[in-house]
């Protein structure tokens, strides 16, 4: 990689917090009011306190991404995403609840995982960081999986890398961490071959 590049990333920068209060707290998380000592003043920020999540891009033999459906009421739309779920678990590490949450969503299971990317879903608004998986050798989880509320009707579709990317492309899913997913993934195996 070259040197004028490898300055690129982001970096930890701690103001002092004055004052940190719960402003709301939630059935999942909540929202925090933090005053901030920022250069000569201070500035007052409110945001969501998240738990984190994953998602898992599961890719087939035959290059095809597992897409779900379903209902999202912030946005009043039925979205495609990846599989997906909270880092709601004590001491569970990413990895073991991105397989946790391919066999409750889609009731599949890998037999090969590996980090695709990490990234911040909405920094200006959360301090979610969600972590994305790539899982290989897909099969059929051994039991299926109950679901419940906006799980319940959840669509399921195996869709060939390409036409996702496409989709992506010509804004036709919109999902944010799905986009990440797809467009990495596209890369990744584009600097395999």
């Amino acid at each position: 990689m070259p040197e004028s590049i490898e300055h690129l990333r982001d970096e930890p920068f701690a103001p002092e917090v004055l004052r940190s209060d719960l402003a709301y707290q939630g059935a999942v998380w909540n929202v925090r009011d933090d005053l901030v000592r920022y250069g000569e003043g201070e500035i007052r920020r409110q945001y969501v306190e998240h738990t984190g999540a994953v998602a898992i891009l599961a890719l087939d033999d035959e290059d095809r991404v597992l897409l779900i459906q379903q209902y999202r009421h912030p946005i009043r739309h039925r979205d495609w995403e990846l599989p997906a779920g909270l880092l709601d678990i004590a001491g569970e590490e990413p990895l073991e609840a991105a397989k946790r949450e391919l066999a409750e969503e889609a009731d599949l299971v890998a037999d090969r995982w590996e980090p695709l990317v990490s990234s911040w879903t909405t920094p200006g608004g959360n301090d979610e960081v969600i972590h994305l998986f790539l899982a290989t050798g897909i099969s059929s989880a051994p039991a299926a999986h109950e679901r419940e509320d906006e799980e319940a009707d959840i669509r399921v579709e195996w869709v060939p890398l390409g036409e996702a990317v496409d989709a992506v492309l010509d804004g036709r899913m919109r999902n944010g961490i799905l986009t990440i997913g797809v467009l990495a993934t596209a890369q990744r195996l584009r600097d395999r071959s």
